[in-house]
């Protein structure tokens, strides 16, 4: 199983950044997917999540009209547009998947261990 994101890199604040993940091992179609990322000094936070046919969509109130999450089944990769970025979105991007979806976007704090398939991060940074 292996989860790869890239797309990360540093930009300015109001900047774009497009994340992409590509997974192989697994059934990516049956799965629900997500973005979590990681703050320096901070716990997880979720950031958004798709379901398995890419209809359902969530967002964390943070980033809510301004990052868009997508899905590929055929290709087997998920995405997260990432517009008019703030200093506050700098952190480590996990692409995750397998978890129980109405606990994760409940808005509790999440864990690692809330994912069974979890990525390697892309570092994400905004500033001028």
């Amino acid at each position: 199983v292996q989860l790869v994101e890239s797309g990360g890199g540093l930009v300015q604040p109001g900047g774009s950044l497009r994340l992409s993940c590509a997974t192989s091992g697994f059934n990516f179609r049956n799965y629900d997917m997500a973005w979590v990322r990681q703050a320096p000094g901070k716990g997880p936070e979720w950031v958004s999540a798709i379901n398995s046919g890419g209809v359902i969509k969530k967002y964390a109130d943070s980033v809510k009209g301004r990052f868009t999450i997508s899905r590929d089944n055929a290709k087997s990769i998920v995405t997260l547009q990432m517009d008019m970025m703030k200093p506050e979105d700098t952190g480590v991007y996990y692409c995750a998947g397998d978890f129980h979806w109405y606990e994760v976007i409940s808005g509790r704090p999440v864990q690692r261990t809330d994912f069974d398939l979890w990525g390697h991060g892309t570092q994400v940074t905004v500033s001028s």
